[in-house]
């Protein structure tokens, strides 16, 4: 597959500028969103701002952002599809074929001794989870990406071929449904039973029946 147009919006910035440079010299258009599009300026990077694909600007504090008819139609339109395509143009929108996100450091502000409830819902992410689930359900038409340690196979064969193959994208989309479900399993364990526990009759909390 060739990447003509990624979409980045990272939490961590590590191999940010490798692979963005490496994007761009494949010939890819790059979106991205805040702070990751500085950073990719600041390595002399072209960026496209998200609001000019998304059409509204963020607000709420960050709270929106990506969430956009046209970029979850840019993801999640079928390639090949004549009835998507017919979309597309109708709608005048433009595919992303490339999906690089990392969410927010949940896990990490989970673990803060003395985190407050309402502290730790603002470490939820709820766009970037959003983007790489409609990603990994159009590989492999799209490359998901949500770890750094991804980049550099990706790096790789772009560099040796132009483009990324489908075994590639199908690794990845298989490793985003992986880091989604953990994710949202970190969530569901931090704040739907923050506090409690769970105890058969006679059991104490260091055993399980």
């Amino acid at each position: 597959m060739r990447i003509r147009r990624a979409l980045l919006s990272v939490s961590d910035k590590s191999g940010l500028t490798d692979l963005g440079l490496a994007l761009a010299r494949a010939g890819a258009e790059i979106v991205a969103t805040g702070k990751t599009a500085q950073v990719l300026r600041d390595a002399g990077i072209r960026v496209v701002p998200i609001e000019e694909v998304s059409g509204s600007p963020e607000a709420f504090q960050g709270r929106m952002k990506t969430l956009s008819f046209p970029v979850c139609s840019g993801i999640l339109s079928r390639r090949g599809d004549a009835s998507d395509e017919k979309d597309l143009e109708r709608l005048r929108i433009r595919p992303i074929d490339c999906v690089v996100v990392n969410f927010y450091p949940f896990e990490n502000a989970a673990s803060k001794e003395g985190i407050s409830r309402e502290a730790l819902i603002e470490e939820v992410d709820i766009g970037g989870p959003t983007l790489v689930r409609a990603a990994a359900k159009n590989a492999p038409d799209v490359l998901v990406l949500t770890s750094p340690a991804q980049y550099a196979g990706v790096i790789r064969e772009l560099a040796e071929r132009g483009e990324v193959s489908s075994g590639l994208a199908y690794r990845c989309a298989e490793a985003a449904w992986e880091r989604v479900l953990q994710y949202d399993s970190a969530i569901a364990r931090e704040l739907a039973g923050r506090g409690k526990l769970t105890l058969r009759y006679g059991e104490n909390p260091h055993q399980r029946g």
